[in-house]
């Protein structure tokens, strides 16, 4: 049934696949694009021509045109965001509607930033067109801020009218002093016909609180109903920009991944046969939508009693499409891959069966169902899961998606406007603490938006959040989850990361919003058990301090170590980096990343609990204080282990993840001498983007600081790379990343090892202690890796997987000195390396590199009982 079985269970979760993005149509060549403030227009980063707004305005002196004066560097370019036409009036646009019989599709473009004589804080308004309210009382930088983008498109299909002419009226709020509205671009196409089909009601009950529903009807009509589109994700995909969209409609669709709930995720899989629309719309959908899908996986015993799920945060009292999209690439009869479809628990199709319904294989099709979501508790969600048919006996229990949109209906008043989103209940928790007890945190909120690069996909970067922001501002991030999510796209309503306001520790007062998946695999202590392990914070017990705080080391459960970091007050890291290290290492599991046991937030406190390493820092063990001397191979053997916790977490785990603060006090050594990477406070998650970064403040340590991160502000995998680079020759050389009292051409570390490698010198700076212990052919293929681990452009230097085989291979040459190995060249960024060294034992570095990715038996000779994570999950604890 699936192809590449071997291969698809080696790379789950670690690559996603190139997708071929078939051609893409023109683009539409009706389509009025406008610079909205701008003097003459312009053209966008997708070579389209913008013009000024100033001939569609009505009554025009009432407004003002401005420019921004900060340029984000996230923005894709300077038009049409770096202009804007601010309303301190109600004033109106009056738009040509090409084809007044079918739907408009109208896009608002928002740049909240500093505008002279504005303060867009004040920015509160209502924008209606013929008759519909599209928002009202609305705050781009509420918005902004809440989702953590410096910028947002909010996208818009019009109900057709006998009109001509689109009237958009823009009115700054009544309920707000100083308030005026703004607008940075206003895109007017006409689309063709997407909603041709009456969408199936899910579940019995009103379709609307006013509107009475005959119990007979199971659809609902589309007829002069405004759509708003909420989430477009490309399932099993990797991101598709709007210039490769079909139909000229200049979608964007995203990546699935972030919106999985589950231990199911399922397998991403391409095509391998040609897919042809075959009669379906060609804009529909991309044929790149139809050619990769998502499935459970091979295993039919596991499928039959899990559901493939996905999750949506929504405003509530509104009715909702949900549009599926499916080609079945692999089916070639009936009852060979039969599936129910449940949306919010209800069913919304059974016994759907791809080929019985198309006939033929690589067929794409689509099927609309509408869902009324009402307010529960606070929370507004719409959840879609797709379970095996297990009782039709089909030869395959497997499930299928393709792609997946989610659109929001106007209600019975013409209505499409939702509240603005606000900040998480935990970032308010601690918000009203800081109220009350100032000096209980010194977190600050910054208002530099880290916002991320539009028309952004990974090109071949591993599943990393295809999060580029939503253009059309649906798929929302959250502020306050800090550097954990902030690639993720997240709803505009998103309380909270899991869509859930409880609390891991069902506590009312001072809790933090944990997601479900982090609460599910951390134990949470109370202060009275952390104080009685650690001895009441007796200083005895300090064995670090660091940026959060001091570590402590205690006991629990009578007579277990841990390890315990309690944030410091006066502290620069706070509620984002305690939430960061949680969501991060919750959902981790990894013999070379450091086990998080669980926390305590009891009475203020952000306390973090985890497996105590019995031989402390690395860098102890190299200059500060040099508690055991190590040999060249333990100092190997430690850089393997590093790398390799590294390698996983930029392609192993379900989302690229850059540490960002890789040094040698946060790779942690056990009592075995296996090396963890710690500290994942700084951490983000991503990206997937063919502009392979993302725009973010600088963070990180100096000394190992990539220089093009910090000169440019653009976050990448490679960024870490760099940092390792400095870490390598750290333990090559026994001396600090930065020790101001060398002479001047000294101080940096990473500046004098690569002087003396332009030098040929290398050795002069060697830790004297290693002089004579490491041979010839070791030396240079360690230092040739670390030297190019410090290239001073990303694109220059290796991936950490080659950085791992490369140092897997100078750990053989240490080995075995006397074999005949050829010295390979100086291009240590391949791993091609390999293929000339016939010598080398490939078996044992091919299992070196599966334990990297926990699929082989990472047991060591002398560590057979592979204590290498916690399994203290105790959840008598909550």
């Amino acid at each position: 049934m699936h192809t590449n079985i071997k291969i698809i269970l080696l790379l789950i979760s670690l690559f996603s696949f190139s997708t071929t993005i078939y051609g893409a149509e023109s683009k539409n060549s009706n389509s009025l694009l406008l610079a909205c403030g701008s003097g003459n227009g312009g053209k966008d980063s997708d070579g389209r021509a913008w013009e000024t707004d100033k001939k569609y305005l009505v009554n025009g002196e009432k407004s003002v045109q401005t420019k921004a004066e900060i340029q984000d560097p996230s923005l894709s370019s300077e038009v049409p965001y770096m202009t804007a036409r601010i309303f301190t009036s109600e004033t109106m646009y009056q738009l040509p509607v090409q084809n007044a019989t079918a739907r408009t599709l109208l896009r608002l473009y928002f740049y909240p930033s500093s505008y002279p004589n504005f303060n867009i804080s004040n920015s509160y308004f209502s924008v209606v067109v013929g008759g519909v309210i599209l928002v009202n009382n609305f705050s781009a930088f509420l918005t902004s801020e809440a989702l953590s983008q410096a910028y947002f498109i909010k996208e818009y299909f019009l109900a057709p009218s006998e009109f001509s002419t689109l009237n958009v009226t823009f009115k700054p709020s009544d309920k707000q002093p100083q308030s005026f509205a703004f607008v940075n671009g206003i895109e007017v196409l006409s689309a063709p016909e997407l909603f041709s089909t009456e969408p199936e009601i899910v579940g019995t009950g009103e379709v609307s609180e006013d509107l009475t529903w005959d119990a007979a009807t199971t659809t609902v009509s589309l007829d002069g109903i405004s759509i708003e589109n909420l989430y477009r994700l490309n399932v099993g995909g990797q991101y598709i920009s709007p210039s490769n969209d079909s139909g000229g409609l200049m979608r964007s669709w995203y990546d699935d991944t972030p919106y999985l709930f589950g231990a199911s995720i399922g397998v991403a899989e391409k095509a391998d046969v040609p897919v042809g629309y075959k009669g379906l719309p060609s804009y529909t959908a991309p044929l790149g939508v139809y050619s990769t899908f998502r499935f459970i996986g091979p295993d039919a015993d596991i499928n039959k009693n899990v559901n493939m799920t996905w999750r949506f945060q929504v405003d509530p009292n509104f009715m909702y499409l949900v549009r599926l999209h499916w080609c079945d690439a692999e089916m070639t009869k009936t009852n060979e891959r039969v599936f129910d479809v449940y949306i919010n628990n209800q069913t919304a199709a059974d016994t759907v069966d791809l080929f019985a319904w198309q006939h033929s294989i690589a067929s794409p099709t689509t099927r609309d169902y509408a869902i009324r979501v009402t307010d529960n508790n606070g929370d507004a969600e719409i959840w879609v899961a797709l379970h095996p048919n297990v009782k039709d006996r089909p030869l395959y229990y497997d499930v299928l998606l393709n792609g997946l949109e989610i659109f929001k209906l106007s209600d019975e008043k013409s209505n499409l406007a939702g509240p603005n989103p606000k900040i998480s209940d935990m970032m308010r928790k601690y918000q009203d603490k800081q109220a009350a007890a100032p000096r209980a945190f010194a977190h600050k909120s910054s208002t530099t938006t880290s916002a991320l690069v539009t028309g952004a996909a990974g090109g071949a970067a591993a599943f990393g959040v295809a999060a580029a922001i939503f253009l059309v501002a649906y798929k929302k991030k959250q502020r306050v989850l800090g550097d954990t999510t902030s690639w993720l796209p997240m709803s505009w309503n998103s309380s909270n990361s899991s869509g859930t306001k409880s609390s891991v520790s069902g506590k009312s007062q001072g809790s933090t919003t944990i997601s479900s998946d982090a609460a599910c695999n951390c134990r949470y202590f109370t202060l009275a058990e952390i104080k009685n392990g650690t001895k009441n914070f007796s200083d005895s017990n300090v064995i670090g301090v660091g940026g959060f705080g001091k570590v402590y080391k205690g006991v629990i459960d009578g007579d277990t170590p841990v390890a315990i970091k309690r944030s410091n007050p006066s502290s620069e890291q706070g509620v984002n980096e305690f939430q960061t290290e949680i969501e991060m290492l919750s959902r981790l599991r990894h013999r070379h990343l450091v086990s998080l046991i669980g926390f305590c937030e009891d009475n203020r406190e952000m306390i973090l609990v985890y497996d105590y390493m019995g031989n402390g820092t690395l860098r102890e063990h190299l200059y500060e204080g040099n508690k055991i001397t190590l040999s060249w191979k333990q100092r190997l053997e430690i850089c393997i282990g590093a790398a390799r916790g590294l390698h996983y977490l930029h392609t192993g785990a379900k989302y690229t993840i850059i540490h960002r603060d890789v040094k040698t006090t946060n790779i942690l050594v056990d009592d075995k001498w296996v090396a963890k990477v710690s500290d994942f406070g700084l951490s983000k998650t991503g990206p997937n983007m063919n502009k392979g970064h993302v725009s973010t403040v600088v963070k990180g340590s100096f000394g190992y600081l990539d220089p093009e991160y910090f000169r440019r502000q653009q976050l990448t995998e490679k960024s870490d790379v760099y940092s390792f680079g400095v870490v390598l020759f750290e333990v090559l050389c026994a001396r600090p990343a930065l020790n101001p009292s060398l002479p001047k051409e000294q101080v940096s570390l990473a500046d004098w090892a690569l002087r003396c490698a332009r030098n040929k010198t290398l050795e002069d700076i060697v830790d004297p202690g290693l002089k004579g212990k490491i041979t010839p052919e070791c030396l240079k293929k360690f230092t040739e890796t670390a030297e190019k681990c410090l290239s001073d452009h990303g694109v220059d230097r290796p991936s950490m997987g080659d950085v791992l085989w490369n140092l897997e291979f100078a750990l053989q040459l240490q080995e075995n000195p006397d074999s005949n190995v050829t010295t390979l060249g100086s291009d240590s960024s391949s791993s091609m390396d390999y293929q000339n060294a016939e010598q080398i034992d490939q078996n044992n570095l091919i299992a070196m590199h599966r334990n990297t990715l926990n699929l082989g038996n990472d047991n060591d000779a002398n560590d057979s009982s592979d204590d290498s994570f916690s399994q203290i999950v105790n959840p008598k604890g909550r």
